[in-house]
């Protein structure tokens, strides 16, 4: 599993005009899927996309996680993640799990998100998408399992 996770102020998707997910202050979260990737995977992904201290406390130091902040979630599913462009002019995408692999996956991981009374949005798999978002930071990170 790779994810790259945005600090936001706000963000939110739309698939034909139609918002499927918006979020105030939290985490942006793009997850792509690979065959292979296990429960076991998502939930240690899920614990640490909750638990890294990339927050800001009151002196102004990244010290606080999501679940001390009570931010949000965004969650987009995002297979070109696992593009591979070492080779030529077009991106492979072999190692990106198939749909039928990776939305169940990605369904567990939103699930797992959820625990615990988290607040979490999704984008809708599989579609066209249009991503907004104004970042907090910038802070971004690639998380990978």
């Amino acid at each position: 599993m790779r994810i790259v996770l945005q600090r936001v102020r706000r963000a939110r998707v739309t698939v034909q005009d139609r918002v499927t997910g918006q979020i105030g202050a939290g985490l942006l979260l793009l997850a792509g899927f690979k065959e292979g990737d296990s429960e076991e995977t998502l939930a240690w992904m899920a614990e640490k996309v909750t638990s890294l201290r990339i927050f800001t406390d009151e002196e102004g130091k990244m010290n606080r996680s999501l679940d001390d902040t009570g931010g949000a979630l965004l969650v987009v599913s995002q297979f070109t993640l696992y593009g591979d462009a070492r080779k030529g002019r077009r991106p492979s995408f072999v190692e990106a799990a198939r749909p039928e692999i990776a939305i169940p996956l990605y369904e567990w991981f939103v699930e797992l998100l959820r625990t615990g009374g988290r607040t979490v949005e999704t984008g809708e798999f599989g579609a066209m998408m249009e991503v907004e978002l104004v970042n907090d930071g910038p802070v971004t990170l690639v998380l990978e399992r």
